[in-house]
């Protein structure tokens, strides 16, 4: 596996590359064009910049996350073939310029859904955390207001502040809209953009729905077992591949997570590895990433990568607030010390399953 770290690009992270690279057994860097709206082409020259700056500190950059989708390939518009287009010019020069993996999500309007930034743990620490019967009665602009209020000014992934002034006309947009109709414009992207995946050798990983279950009405595509095989179906190429999230999947009971991923380990690029603890009212916070301080089988995920010798990227995703991190210094999910002590719990992990597998 290639360990690797979610990193928000220059002025734009608090965290220096130089730490991350302290983290043991730490190759990769999963990085983007932050600044860059959906539907717009990244540019080689700024694609080698931001590569070399991550590889002058010794790390690699063959994986990106995210390249975002303009709504008007997710709602099937006239101008998504303009918009297709930008997408496969951004795959060629990635591509051309060594990268890899591309994770991504084809989620309506919100990329990921939390109810609290900062909620507060029994141990001192704090995490992201999602209660349901809250979300239910917030009206999405309460959200947004929400949502930007708590990022301390820093980007959230899928949140845009240009995107999202216009929620309003965007519910209107995706009114009545079904999984069905959703997942016939993914498969119209996925058909139109393969061809260059595969000349260019770059694999899409789509992220599961954060939280798995439908909020606000709007569809979703990748968050059951039943969902993903839908998915994966409607372009056979194994370049039409899983970001495989242990905590998306596993904020569903339902969902189980081992299995599923022995089930689709042959079209999963890229592994997002956290724990979550689910409570039995459907609310649901992110922990450690030790295995008996949540919900999902964090061991068994790894028991099964080492018995496929799976190849692929691996991250420990969303951590704690610990250690000092807080509200006025941390990116909500993204603080330095528990991603690194997940990436040492996982790569722990990953040493004694393949030693056992022998």
């Amino acid at each position: 596996m290639k360990l690797s770290f979610r990193w928000y690009g220059r002025n734009n992270d608090p965290i220096s590359l130089d730490y991350v690279r302290q983290i043991p057994a730490m190759e990769e860097i999963v990085w983007a064009l932050h600044d860059k709206q959906a539907g717009v082409v990244w540019s080689e020259e700024e694609i080698k910049d931001e590569i070399a700056y991550i590889e002058s500190h010794g790390l690699k950059a063959t994986i990106v996350e995210s390249v975002n989708i303009h709504d008007a390939i997710k709602l099937g518009l006239p101008a998504r073939d303009a918009y297709i287009e930008t997408y496969k010019e951004c795959l060629k020069n990635l591509g051309k310029n060594g990268v890899k993996v591309v994770c991504y999500n084809f989620m309506p309007i919100f990329d990921w859904t939390r109810t609290d930034m900062f909620h507060p743990l029994p141990d001192g620490s704090t995490s992201l955390f999602f209660e349901k019967e809250k979300i239910m009665s917030l009206d999405p602009q309460e959200l947004v207001n929400m949502m930007e209020k708590e990022s301390n000014g820093l980007t959230l992934p899928g949140w845009e502040p240009e995107r999202l002034a216009h929620i309003k006309d965007l519910f209107t947009a995706y009114d009545g809209f079904t999984d069905d109709k959703l997942r016939e414009n993914f498969k119209y992207f996925m058909d139109a953009i393969i061809p260059t995946c595969e000349e260019y050798d770059i694999k899409m990983a789509i992220h599961p729905d954060d939280p798995p279950f439908s909020i606000f009405g709007l569809p979703r595509l990748v968050n059951t077992r039943d969902n993903i095989r839908k998915l994966l179906a409607v372009n056979p190429s194994p370049y039409n591949g899983l970001t495989f999230c242990t905590g998306s999947l596993g904020s569903d009971p339902n969902n189980e997570v081992v299995t599923m991923l022995d089930e689709f380990i042959d079209r999963t690029h890229f592994m997002h590895v956290r724990n979550v603890c689910v409570y039995p009212n459907g609310d649901f916070s992110e922990v450690s990433h030790r295995t008996s301080d949540g919900t999902v089988d964090i061991t068994g995920v790894m028991n099964v990568l080492a018995k496929y010798n799976f190849d692929g990227y691996i991250r420990p995703d969303h951590g704690r607030h610990i250690f000092g991190e807080n509200s006025t210094n941390v990116r909500p999910g993204y603080g330095l010390y528990d991603r690194a002590m997940g990436a040492m719990y996982l790569t722990g992990n990953w040493d004694m399953a393949q030693r056992l597998h022998q």
